[in-house]
């Protein structure tokens, strides 16, 4: 996500930056000393989409400040 957004990694935590998904689950995290996108919870897509042929999660990306 740094490399990505061409930031220092420091930078992405004085930015604020965060990722935040919809629902209740927590599915997606930024590792503290990478700056990589990982996953923070196991994903079932048989419980999550069930009756759906195509199953997507989405989530965003958060950053403070102007860019």
């Amino acid at each position: 996500v740094a490399k990505d957004l061409g930031l220092q990694l420091a930078a992405l935590s004085d930015r604020g930056v965060r990722i935040r998904n919809k629902g209740r689950t927590q599915y997606f995290a930024l590792h503290g000393k990478t700056g990589h996108l990982v996953t923070a919870e196991r994903i079932d897509r048989e419980q999550l989409c069930r009756l759906v042929e195509k199953c997507v999660l989405r989530c965003e990306l958060i950053v403070e400040g102007q860019m």
